[in-house]
């Protein structure tokens, strides 16, 4: 990435990433293709815990979910997340980078984008979990919505076949 603007100011760059092999690929692909860039700046690893759906909870056990089962979902999320970021941090370092690990909770794409503006990111990288175009309606697009709401650049990485 070129300087731009301000001279000698380091670009930040945040990598999303959940379970997918989609997300862990960008990664890697991050830190294969963007090295010197990620020299002067740590390279920020973002994951987010979703909220815990109490929905499907509610009918599993007929009617109102225990306290405990609750928080038992909510604390598995958080331990996913936390194992993920360490994951993703040993990656980093075998690579030589610097990584600074972020855990959010909440809707994953508003939860990027928030991230982004919070932390003055210059270039948001997603994975492309390569869904159809029907399952882009129905589901939506983690990608797509970063794409059009981020306040930075957006590198959508697509695995090749």
């Amino acid at each position: 990435m070129a300087e731009g603007g301000a001279e000698g100011k380091a670009k930040r760059v945040l990598v999303a990433i959940d379970e997918s092999e989609s997300s862990h690929y960008a990664l890697e692909w991050v830190l294969a293709n963007l090295r010197s860039s990620l020299s002067s700046s740590p390279l920020v690893v973002f994951t987010v815990q979703p909220y815990s759906e109490i929905s499907y909870l509610n009918a599993a056990s007929f009617g109102a979910p225990p306290m405990e089962l609750i928080q038992t979902v909510q604390q598995h999320h958080k331990e996913l997340s936390l194992s993920l970021l360490e994951k993703a941090k040993e990656i980093c370092i075998q690579h030589g980078v610097v990584a600074e690990t972020i855990s959010e909770v909440g809707d994953p794409k508003e939860a990027i984008c928030e991230a982004v503006e919070k932390l003055k990111i210059d270039l948001l990288v997603v994975g492309s979990h390569g869904k159809g175009a029907i399952q882009r309606v129905f589901l939506g697009s983690v990608s797509n919505y970063c794409m059009h709401n981020a306040k930075c650049p957006v590198l959508v990485v697509k695995k090749s076949v």
